[in-house]
């Protein structure tokens, strides 16, 4: 449970910080998140369903990325951390 709390608590200064620093380069939250994401690793990486889908929307996200879309890039970290939120926390909604 603590580890839970901790984990929300990083996520959400991670992306509170993310936003106000990268106001105006949309790039640097996308590439926050993804580190974000790759912090968490030891967080999902118990549960292979997730640590599977984890895998893969960083791969999208890195490909968005590199397309130029980053709103999309964005989109898909600020998902998949919800979703790894929600995992260590025990709610799947």
């Amino acid at each position: 449970m603590k580890r839970s709390a901790l984990l929300g608590l990083f996520i959400t200064a991670s992306m509170m910080a993310s936003a106000s620093f990268a106001a105006d380069k949309p790039d640097s939250l996308c590439e926050a998140n993804i580190q974000t994401i790759n912090n968490a690793k030891t967080q999902y990486q118990s549960s292979a369903d997730l640590n599977d889908r984890v895998t893969r929307s960083v791969t999208r996200a890195q490909e968005l990325k590199a397309q130029g879309k980053i709103d999309e890039c964005v989109a898909e970290t600020q998902q998949t951390i919800l979703e790894i939120r929600q995992a260590s926390d025990g709610t799947n909604k």
